[in-house]
C-alpha cells in the first residue's frame, strides 16, 4: 500500500534505473539556433534547437521518431508511438507560432495535438476527445528494445506462462508480472520513466481533470516486454473503473528528455502553466484566466493518525488535494467552473461531503469542515474490530503485495485460516475473499455475560467487488444472516489486476442475542463466506476486497 500523502507540496514518481540529481529546466521563450521544422515527405520533422528532433507522420498523427542526442528511442515491434493503438488515416497539419511550434491531428471528432518549444527537450501533448466515436483511453511512448534496463519488474510483460486474460504472466520462479502493476494511485505520482547512461526519458502526467476514478485510482504506467518499453498517459482506463469517461481536453502530458535527473518540476500536474498555449486554438482549452479555486480553512473532527484528502468531481471534471495535517487546510486551484460534489477522505474512505460552486477568476472559500463523529465508523465504540476504517485493505493479510501482483503469487500467505480476536487478527485476515478460494473463514472471539445477553451489529465494510461477490455471515451454526444486495461495483477485473479500489460499501448485519453462546468460556463462532451466482473459478470467481470487520458493543 502506498504510504501517508506527505502533503499538498509533497511530489512521487516511478523511476526506474539509476538517477542523477539535476533535472532538464524550463529555457523560456528564445529561440534556440536550429529551431524550426521541415516535410520528410511522411513526416513533419521538428527540430527544438536543444538536442531532441521528433517526426509525426502525415497521414496518421503518430509519433515516428524521437531522436535524443543523436540517439533514436521510439519504436519497439516496429509500432510508433500514439493514440490507443494508433489512429489510421488522420488529417495532420503543423504552423509555427513564435517560439512553438504546433502539430493538430484530427481523426473524425477527436483531436490530437503535438507542442514543441524552442530550446526545450519537451513534447507537449492534448488530447481532445468530444464522444465515443473514436477510441481513446491512453497515448503510449513506445522505446526501443535495450533503451534502458529493467530494474522495477513488476510491470514486466515478458515471462513463459500466461496466466490470465493474456496480460497476467507467471515467471518460472512463481512469481507473476503484468503491465497492470503500478502499485501506485494517481495521487502518488507525477512522472514515470527511465534513467540509464545521462538519459532520462518521462512522461509526466496530466492533472487528470478530465480523466475517471478519482485520486486513489490505479491504471496502468508503464511496462517493458521482451520487445522494448511502453510510457502511458491514460486518458480513460476501463480496469475497475469507478465512474464514466469524462470528456474534453486532456493536458498537456509531457514527453520529456533530459541529462538522467528528475523532469523540472515545472512541469508536474498542477504547477504547469501554458500562457504560451493560450491563443495555439487548442479545442477545448481553458487558460487561467478562465479557472477558479477552492480553499478551505481547516477540517476539524478528523483521526490524525491518517492523511486527508479533498476531492471535487462532477461529471465534467476531477480535482484533489491533500489536506495539510496540523488543522485540515487544503487549497485547489486550476478549476474548471462549475458545480462539484466537494468529498473529504480520511484515507480512502469519505467521511464528508456537500455541494461547491466555482466561478473563473474566483475563489470559492469554505469555512472550517467539520466531520460529524458519526460520519467516520472507526467512532463507533466495539467489542472488537479486525482493521481499521480507512477505505483500503491496509493491514490486512498480503494486502502490500496485492498492489503488484497477481494472488496466485508465491509470495503471497496463504489465503485460507481461521483468525482469533486477540491474536494478530488484522494481519491473519486475508484482505480478500473469494467463493471458490477462501469462502467460509472462520473468526473466533469470547464475549461477557452482558455482552451474550444483547442483540448486537456486525459490519464488514468492503473497497470494491468482483463479479457481485459480496458477504453472507452465520453465528454458531445458530442464525444466518439473508444475503445481501450487491452495491454498486466495477463491472472489470480488480482483485487480479493490482487494485482493490471500488466503491467502499459497508453491509450490516442486526444478530440477535439467541446467536450468541451463554458460556463465556466457549469462542463464538462467526463464518463468512461469499456468495453470487457470477464469477467463474479460483481467482476469478466472484470476490471482494476487506476494509473493516467489527461487531458493535
Amino acid at each position: 500500500m502506498p504510504g501517508p500523502a506527505t502533503g499538498s507540496v509533497g511530489r512521487r514518481a516511478v523511476v526506474l534505473g539509476a538517477t542523477a540529481a539535476v533535472g532538464t529546466a524550463l529555457t523560456g521563450t528564445a529561440r534556440a539556433a536550429g529551431f524550426g521544422w521541415t516535410d520528410d515527405g511522411s513526416n513533419y520533422v521538428i527540430d527544438t534547437g536543444a538536442q531532441l528532433v521528433l517526426k509525426v507522420s502525415k497521414s496518421t498523427g503518430d509519433l515516428t521518431s524521437l531522436v535524443y542526442r543523436g540517439t533514436e528511442y521510439q519504436g519497439y515491434g516496429g509500432m510508433n508511438s500514439h493514440i490507443e493503438s494508433g489512429l489510421g488515416a488522420s488529417t495532420v497539419g503543423i504552423r509555427q507560432s513564435g517560439s512553438t511550434i504546433l502539430v493538430s491531428v484530427t481523426h473524425g471528432t477527436l483531436r490530437h495535438y503535438y507542442a514543441a518549444r524552442s530550446g526545450e527537450n519537451n513534447v507537449y501533448l492534448w488530447t481532445h476527445k468530444a464522444d465515443t466515436s473514436v477510441p481513446a483511453s491512453r497515448y503510449i511512448v513506445r522505446v526501443k528494445k535495450g533503451a534502458f534496463l529493467n530494474d522495477e519488474p513488476d510491470s514486466y510483460t515478458y515471462a513463459p506462462t500466461a496466466i490470465e486474460a493474456s496480460d497476467v504472466f507467471r515467471k518460472s520462479d512463481g512469481q507473476t508480472r503484468s503491465k497492470h502493476y503500478a502499485r501506485r494511485r494517481v495521487m502518488d505520482y507525477d512522472y514515470v520513466g527511465w534513467s540509464a547512461g545521462g538519459v532520462g526519458l518521462w512522461m509526466v502526467r496530466s492533472n487528470h481533470e478530465k480523466a475517471a476514478g478519482g485520486p486513489f485510482y490505479r491504471s496502468l504506467l508503464r511496462h517493458q516486454s521482451a520487445d522494448g518499453g511502453g510510457l502511458y498517459e491514460i486518458l480513460h482506463y476501463g480496469q475497475n473503473q469507478t465512474e464514466a469517461p469524462r470528456f474534453g481536453l486532456q493536458g498537456p502530458y509531457v514527453i520529456a528528455f533530459t541529462d538522467g535527473g528528475a523532469p523540472s518540476s515545472a512541469l508536474y500536474p498542477g504547477t504547469l502553466t501554458t500562457p504560451w498555449a493560450d491563443s495555439l486554438g487548442i479545442a477545448g482549452y481553458v487558460p487561467a484566466s478562465g479557472r477558479g479555486k477552492v480553499a478551505g480553512v481547516g477540517i476539524s473532527g478528523r483521526d490524525t493518525a491518517y492523511p486527508y484528502t479533498v476531492g471535487l468531481a462532477s461529471s465534467a471534471a476531477q480535482y484533489w488535494g491533500a489536506a495539510r495535517s496540523s488543522d485540515g487546510w487544503f487549497s485547489l486551484t486550476g478549476v474548471l467552473p462549475g458545480t462539484y460534489t466537494l468529498t473529504v477522505f480520511k484515507g480512502e474512505l469519505a467521511v464528508y461531503s456537500t455541494s461547491v460552486s466555482v466561478s473563473a477568476g474566483a475563489t470559492t472559500t469554505l469555512n472550517t469542515i467539520a466531520i460529524p463523529s458519526s460520519n467516520d465508523p472507526s467512532n463507533a465504540s466495539a467489542i472488537w474490530r479486525i482493521g481499521d476504517w480507512n477505505g483500503t485493505p491496509a493491514g490486512f493479510k498480503n494486502a502490500d503485495l496485492m498492489t503488484y501482483a497477481h494472488p496466485s503469487d508465491v509470495r503471497a500467505a496463504p489465503w485460507t485460516g481461521n483468525v482469533v480476536i486477540g491474536d494478530g487478527e488484522t494481519a491473519a485476515f486475508p484482505c480478500y475473499l473469494w467463493k471458490d478460494v477462501n469462502s467460509g473463514i472462520l473468526v473466533y472471539f469470547r464475549l461477557t455475560a452482558a455482552q451474550a445477553a444483547a442483540a448486537h451489529t456486525l459490519r464488514i465494510g468492503v473497497t470494491t467487488a468482483y463479479a457481485n461477490g459480496r458477504p453472507q455471515v452465520t453465528v454458531n451454526n445458530a442464525w444466518t444472516s439473508a444475503i445481501p444486495s450487491p452495491p454498486t461495483q466495477p463491472d472489470t477485473r480488480s482483485l487480479t489486476n493490482g487494485s482493490y479500489r471500488g466503491n467502499n460499501h459497508t453491509f450490516t448485519y442486526s444478530v440477535p442475542a439467541s446467536a450468541w453462546k451463554t458460556d463465556t468460556a466457549q469462542y463464538n463462532v462467526l463464518r463468512i463466506d461469499v456468495v453470487s451466482g457470477s464469477g467463474t473459478t479460483g481467482f476469478l470467481s466472484a470476490g471482494t476486497a476487506v476494509d473493516a470487520i467489527d461487531l458493535l458493543a
